[in-house]
């Protein structure tokens, strides 16, 4: 999942974009988790009748945190049962974290950390509302994340 300074996300970055510039992430699983179902293909659908559509998703620390809430909200306590659907859900957060940090970094490159100081205060946040998720006997969720999360954005601490 994560991959210190390894970007996961094919941003074209350079030139650094402005504050409010748009930028366009052929990522549609980010968005469509309908699409978790069948293989994800960066490119469009080869069909004669194909339409490709960009749809905007703010990422900023709210916006994110928000989609947490939302996932708490709809599964509560991590079992046995949803501890899978729970994970995934997270994931596709984790990736908006990833493309979050990624342009903060390229924007202010820190010299000292491997990541931007915005996604460091976000995923502290992140993680704070992951160990605060009712344990109803999940085996790895949200555990496994939890420390994923520790080991790469906070093990320079």
């Amino acid at each position: 999942m994560l991959n210190s300074r390894k970007f996961n996300h094919d941003l074209d970055v350079h030139p650094v974009p402005k504050e409010k510039q748009p930028m366009y992430i052929n990522e549609p699983w980010l968005i469509d988790d309908t699409l978790l179902e069948y293989s994800i293909n960066k490119e469009p659908e080869n069909q004669p009748d194909n339409i490709r559509i960009y749809i905007p998703m703010d990422l900023n620390k709210e916006s994110i945190l928000r989609r947490l809430r939302n996932i708490i909200a709809k599964y509560s306590a991590a079992s046995e049962k949803n501890e899978l659907d729970y994970a995934v859900e997270v994931g596709q957060i984790i990736s908006q974290i990833e493309i979050y940090d990624q342009i903060w970094f390229v924007r202010n490159i820190p010299k000292a950390s491997n990541h931007s100081e915005k996604a460091i205060e976000l995923v502290k946040e992140f993680i704070s509302m992951l160990e605060e998720i009712p344990d109803e006997c999940a085996e790895r969720f949200p555990f496994d994340t939890i420390n994923e999360l520790k080991e790469e954005f906070l093990r320079e601490e």
